[in-house]
Parts: C-alpha cells; sequence; structure tokens
C-alpha cells in the first residue's frame, strides 16, 4: 500500500526517493541544521515531506550543479528554506492518487508503430581509416647514448682534515686550564 504523500518517510525510503546512500543523508543532516528529521524510539529518524524536498535541493545544489557544502549552506541563508526545497522533485510530482493511477492502468495501450528498417545497414569504417590507428613516427629521435662507465672522481676528504700539530698544542694549551677549572667545581659538587 502506497504512503499518502504527507506521510513521514524513513531514511531508507528517502534515500531510494533521492538515489543517494544513507549515509550520505545523515552526513547531510550533520551538515545543515535546518534539516530536521523526527526521531522515533531507538534514534530512527522519520523524514517530514519539507525535510525531503529539502534534501532534494541540497542534492541538485551539490551533485548536479557543483556547488560545494559552504557554498549550499550560504545559499541556504541568504535565500531560504524554500528557494533551496523548489530546487529539487516535488513530493507532489512522485506521489500520484491511487486513482488515477489505477485510470492509467486500465487505458488499453496502443500497439506500438513499427520502426522503419534501414535500407541498408552502414557498413563499418576500416581499422586503417581511423585517427587513432598506430603509425610509425614521422620523425626520428636522435639523442646521444648515455655513458657506459662514469669518469673517475679524485678522492675527497669527508669530514674535517687533520690539523696540524702546531695548532694543536695551541688550542690543548687554551683548553688545559678549562679542564682544571671544570675538576675543581666537579669535586666541590661532590665533595
Amino acid at each position: 500500500m502506497a504512503k499518502a504523500k504527507d506521510a513521514f518517510r524513513t531514511i531508507s525510503e528517502v534515500a531510494e526517493w533521492l538515489d543517494t546512500p544513507t549515509h550520505v543523508l545523515r552526513f547531510w543532516e550533520s551538515k545543515f541544521s535546518q534539516i530536521k528529521p523526527v526521531k522515533g524510539a531507538g534514534g530512527r529518524r522519520y523524514y517530514r515531506p519539507a525535510d525531503m524536498e529539502l534534501l532534494g535541493g541540497i542534492k541538485q545544489l551539490l551533485h548536479v550543479d557543483g556547488l560545494t557544502i559552504k557554498g549550499t549552506q550560504k545559499l541556504l541563508r541568504e535565500k531560504g528554506v524554500k528557494y533551496v526545497a523548489s530546487l529539487g522533485p516535488s513530493m507532489t510530482a512522485q506521489a500520484e492518487p491511487v486513482h488515477e493511477r489505477a485510470q492509467i492502468d486500465a487505458a488499453p495501450t496502443p500497439e506500438p508503430a513499427a520502426a522503419p528498417t534501414p535500407a541498408e545497414p552502414t557498413p563499418a569504417p576500416a581499422q586503417e581509416a581511423l585517427p587513432f590507428a598506430p603509425t610509425a613516427p614521422a620523425f626520428a629521435i636522435d639523442l646521444p647514448l648515455p655513458p657506459t662507465t662514469l669518469p673517475a672522481a679524485k678522492p675527497r676528504l669527508i669530514g674535517r682534515a687533520p690539523a696540524n700539530s702546531h695548532a694543536m698544542r695551541a688550542r690543548a694549551a687554551q683548553i688545559t686550564p678549562l679542564l682544571a677549572r671544570l675538576e675543581e667545581i666537579r669535586a666541590r659538587m661532590h665533595g
């Protein structure tokens, strides 16, 4: 039995009507505060026809017109819920009265007209005539070949070069009093 056009629908029914997965509808519900389904026992969502039309308008803006979520939110703020709802499919167009549907089903169906047969089928184009048929390139690439061996590099010293002994003695003479002072401080701390 079909539901009345003003009946509440479950999320599964709305998802089927919009041809959109249920997780997408839940996501839109988190992004658009204007979507407020009634939640029944156990947290099940029931959408009013106004909610469904708003969801249809949101789908139109996001999936067909290519707006972003922020762009759709801005349009909702500026033009309102009724404007966005009017962009999507209408609930009244989806649910037609039962008595009209019965009259349509009872009407005799006319015989389909015979389709005219073509006189002669058109032949398929030859493979060679297609624009993407492989052909030899009209140019040749003339690049030199890479070398087979690498040139010998002169040895390099990695890290610091050794200092001369005179410079090392001069540096040691500077460091020795500092080390003695550190040892004295250490002895006071532990002593």
